[in-house]
């Protein structure tokens, strides 16, 4: 079995709907009357089931790191949970061999009221580090999380909400497991420290540890994973390499389509500053916002509800990728805000991107949205691989190709200006 890290045989987890477990505090004659009701659906055959998880099965060898993908519902987390001997499964066995442990939520362990140094040894005690390795890897620790040593006794209750993720992915990345499961950690912080936990991740791999990681991010996948898995509906849709599990998951119907709402700003992504709405895609003179001519122009319209306005100026950020994960640019709303910089309190804010015809390459184009603040540079709001649409290329010489029919490379495909002139040749040629 030494060869082995993860085995997974026929996996399940069932969940009843409806179902409340919470039953302390209540008189008896709620209990009994609860216990009646339920008695009741039953008989009728009104009790749902749920099935997160079902005959879920494959094997991760040593020192290999597997992605996780598949959309919200998917089945991941639930996944993750089972491995992590967080949830039993309600079929089938998993087993994994060496030293477990599981980044499913950053801040695991955390008590307000403690002082950031408290709460170093807290949660590393809690995701099973033994006292003298906090010790060691103290002064790791708190360089990794880049906060000031000056803030280490101040509780964790007056941290900002970038300043606690910092210091628990710090915590859990200095453990030493055999095996580690990792969770979309990464939706929250500014973009530096996302890169730099992405880059620890990346080493934790590269030492000869089992990773399992789940992310939206289909870059940070490719980036991290030579394998995928790809859920949906709590079973296995395909197992491979990366590329090619990534390309099944943003072709289908799986993958994000052209517009995302969020109707609960309480469901949203985002915090107090500032919370996702909406995100789609605008072909400017209509047609399919799923699949667009190159040659047509597109908007990409994004709102946001924000508490505040003049104090924090949040923007509105899209970035672009394409199917293998590789950034095609980025933009943000800063140069178009003259508007709102005189509003104050609560607002619904809408901004709007045009893209040119003949600028974007052929194929699918992915964007991650988020609402960011600067100095220091926060995402409050954020959702990777938000919307995906594809630019077909049906231009007959009056595109960017002209009247080639061969491949045409490039991640962008923009039409440019030229000026062309012919003269005569002279004696002096």
């Amino acid at each position: 079995m030494g060869d082995v890290a993860i085995r997974a045989d026929g996996l399940g987890k069932r969940y009843r709907l409806g179902q409340n477990r919470e039953t302390s505090g209540l008189l008896l004659s709620d209990t009994l009357f609860r216990a009646l009701r339920l008695r009741r659906r039953r008989t009728a055959g009104e009790v749902a089931e749920f099935w997160a998880l079902r005959d879920v099965s494959f094997e991760v060898p040593s020192g290999a790191a597997v992605g996780i993908i598949g959309r919200n519902g998917a089945g991941k987390s639930t996944l993750l949970k089972v491995l992590s001997r967080i949830t039993e499964p309600t079929t089938g066995k998993a087993t994994l061999y060496g030293r477990v442990a599981s980044l499913l939520e950053v801040g695991t362990g955390f008590h307000p009221e403690l002082s950031g140094l408290e709460n170093i040894y807290l949660s590393a005690a809690v995701l099973g580090m033994r006292r003298d390795e906090i010790r060691r890897k103290l002064d790791e620790i708190v360089e990794f999380s880049g906060i000031e040593p000056k803030f280490l006794d101040t509780p964790v209750k007056r941290y900002s909400s970038g300043m606690q993720v910092r210091l628990g992915f710090a915590v859990a990345a200095h453990l030493e497991p055999e095996i580690l499961l990792i969770d979309e950690v990464l939706a929250v912080g500014d973009a530096k420290f996302q890169a730099k936990c992405l880059g620890k991740i990346e080493e934790i791999g590269a030492t000869g540890r089992t990773v399992i990681f789940v992310s939206h991010n289909m870059s940070a996948i490719l980036r991290l994973c030579s394998r995928a898995i790809l859920l949906d509906h709590g079973r296995v849709v395909t197992d491979g390499p990366t590329h090619e599990a990534v390309r099944i998951y943003l072709e289908s119907d799986l993958g994000r389509s052209s517009e995302r709402r969020w109707a609960d700003p309480a469901q949203a992504p985002g915090d107090e500053v500032a919370r996702l709405k909406s995100i789609r895609v605008l072909p400017v003179g209509g047609g399919s916002p799923e699949e667009i001519e190159i040659r047509q122009a597109i908007d990409i319209e994004v709102e946001y509800w924000t508490g505040t306005l003049r104090s924090l100026r949040p923007s509105a950020n899209l970035a672009f990728y394409n199917d293998e994960g590789v950034c095609l640019f980025i933009t943000n709303d800063w140069q178009g805000r003259d508007a709102l910089d005189a509003a104050t309190g609560p607002r619904i804010v809408r901004s709007t991107c045009r893209i040119p015809g003949n600028f974007l390459a052929e194929g699918r184009v992915i964007i991650s949205v988020a609402v960011s603040t600067f100095n220091p540079a926060t995402a409050h709001a954020l959702e990777r691989d938000a919307i995906a649409f594809q630019i077909v290329d049906r231009s007959q010489g009056d595109g960017v190709r002209g009247e080639s029919t061969n491949e045409w490379g490039g991640v962008v495909r923009p039409m440019l200006d030229w000026h062309t002139e012919a003269r005569e040749i002279t004696s002096q040629d």
